[in-house]
């Protein structure tokens, strides 16, 4: 299909019925139990924690951690959180929904642009594949920031895609200017890689196909007037308020997190092909024919007929290269590589629908038979058999919702396979996104009971029995989950890392950072001191003799302690 010839629809074709119903759908998947399981340690707490502090504080300004000015991302998630605890108060299922409503935004977008690239049947199945990929689905129920500025950062491509198709006018000017808004917003999400990316994607695609006469109008000065009007501000005043600011955000969170291994995240230049093979799942198997079909026709087609699908593809491969190259790597970095694949995937998929012929999908529907046949046996396995599982409280509080997940893959797995062979496309497909959904919804429902061992029933026990001129530390660590459901400011022992005391004049002087001498001495002194440390750290204290305390109550790895009863 031409990028210069959009498919035609009748205009009684449902948009609003189909983003109602998607919105329905995938508000319930993505909304299951999403406060039933505490905010993880450290980066759902840290997120939670630094909104609460704005609330507390008043200042939107600049973002604080334990009272330390905290520069390592801008505020926009920030901003939402803070908006969301004032409205619904600070509790666990108000911040899980910021990457839940952003990724049910991306469902709606990828829809949208799938629909409008290829027609409704394209932008419904692009729409289930995105929302049912194992890593899109996880990261929509986490509370971290790489959710928000992927669908931001898709928001400007998708954009810039369908405006480069319009001819001048009122539609074309509009996605312009969502492009500007969209790039301007995941800048505050996350920073600069919010229009640096999108901007080297856009770039390349002219450059390497000659589209450069695609790209005018640009609206070019309203755009960018835009764009500052967005952006800018929160920059100024982060550098007026705080001299240290640039230094630390520009130098030390974008250019050293790329180039060197201060961040402790290296991984080696290979590491996002495993987790986007794994992350894709259910549709892994589809990848490659997506690919070698859509693709086809060489140079002359993808600077003419098949633009759009190589400028998807671009888009996909650049970013997945460029998180490859850079020193830091995480698994949610890759998360923008998926909507412009379920983009391919839908169109891909429209038209063997179309055609009503299940031999292309004969390979990609055995591959996902085969490993959910083995997911499912390996999950009965780990549940039923002692041992697999450590510690076994876990495998047992799991096992129950286990052996129904393990029961779906088998079943999707099978199912899937025979429809293609006895029925048609359409339940094939329907039965590998149900099967995937019906797993993640078992994997939902047990949540809490698998969920990382937290610190939120030390810090409610804490705050129930804490009196006036108590003080509270955290032992050579620093627990921001404890933090957060505290509803106020810790000290730490002998412990630094993220809080960045050094650049924040006002920490050092506030008393609450404390080395190990010091914190001897408050502990033979007359106040009452609450210390919240991980087992293995508070053991050699314990183990001393000389050291006199109370343990008042402990988890699976923390203990709560005190110097008085």
């Amino acid at each position: 299909m031409s990028i210069d010839a959009p498919p035609t629809e009748p205009a009684s074709a449902p948009w609003g019925r189909d983003l109602l119903v998607l919105a329905v759908l995938f508000a319930v998947l993505l909304g299951l139990q999403l406060g039933s399981a505490p905010l993880a340690n450290p980066d759902e707490s840290r997120y939670a924690e630094i909104p609460r502090e704005m609330v507390a504080t008043g200042d939107w300004v600049t973002p604080r951690l334990n009272g330390v000015v905290y520069f390592e991302k801008p505020p926009l998630v920030y901003w939402v959180g803070a908006v969301l605890q004032e409205v619904f108060g600070a509790n666990d299922w108000a911040m899980r929904a910021i990457p839940a409503g952003f990724g049910l935004a991306g469902i709606l977008l990828t829809y949208a642009a799938a629909r409008r690239l290829h027609g409704r049947t394209a932008g419904l199945l692009a729409a289930g594949v995105l929302g049912t990929s194992l890593l899109f689905f996880a990261l929509s129920r986490v509370l971290l920031l790489d959710m928000p500025v992927a669908v931001l950062m898709s928001a400007t491509l998708f954009c810039f895609l369908l405006g480069v198709r319009e001819a001048p006018g009122a539609r074309r000017r509009w996605l312009f200017y969502g492009l500007y808004a969209s790039a301007a917003l995941a800048t505050l999400a996350k920073g600069l890689i919010g229009f640096l990316l999108t901007g080297a994607v856009m770039f390349l695609w002219l450059l390497v196909f000659n589209q450069w006469r695609r790209l005018l109008p640009l609206y070019l000065p309203t755009g960018l007037l835009l764009f500052a009007a967005i952006a800018v501000p929160w920059h100024v005043l982060a550098a007026q308020r705080n001299p240290q600011w640039a230094q630390f955000y520009f130098v030390h969170e974008h250019w050293e997190r790329f180039t060197t291994t201060a961040h402790g995240r290296a991984e080696p230049w290979w590491y996002f092909g495993p987790v986007l093979l794994a992350g894709f799942f259910p549709w892994t198997g589809f990848l490659w024919p997506v690919l070698r079909e859509r693709l086809k026709g060489g140079w002359t087609a993808a600077r003419g007929a098949n633009a759009d699908a190589w400028f998807l593809a671009l888009w996909a491969g650049f970013i997945l290269l460029f998180f490859s190259k850079s020193q830091s790597k995480l698994i949610p970095y890759i998360l923008p590589v998926f909507p412009p694949l379920a983009v391919l995937l839908g169109a891909w998929l429209a038209g063997i629908v179309a055609g009503q012929s299940t031999e292309r999908l004969r390979w990609p529907l055995r591959i996902f038979g085969f490993f959910a046949g083995i997911l499912g046996a390996a999950l009965l396995i780990a549940a039923l058999r002692p041992g697999t599982i450590r510690p076994e409280e876990i495998r047992l509080a799991v096992r129950d919702n286990a052996i129904p997940g393990a029961v779906i893959l088998i079943t999707g797995g099978v199912a899937s396979v025979w429809f293609s062979r006895n029925r048609g496309v359409r339940e094939a497909l329907a039965a590998v996104a149900v099967t995937a959904a019906g797993f993640y919804a078992a994997v939902a429902t047990a949540q809490d009971d698998f969920a990382r061992s937290d610190t939120r029933s030390l810090a409610a026990y804490t705050m129930a029995r804490i009196q006036p001129g108590d003080r509270i530390y955290h032992y050579r660590g620093f627990f921001h989950d404890f933090v957060f459901y505290a509803r106020r400011e810790v000290g730490t022992v002998a412990w630094k890392d993220e809080l960045e005391i050094d650049i924040d004049p006002a920490a050092p002087a506030s008393g609450r950072f404390v080395d190990e001498p010091e914190f001897r001495r408050q502990w033979a002194g007359p106040q009452r001191l609450w210390v919240v440390a991980r087992r293995e750290e508070a053991e050699p204290l314990f183990r001393d003799a000389s050291f006199q305390f109370q343990l008042l109550a402990e988890t699976r790895n923390h203990v709560l302690f005190s110097n008085r009863p």
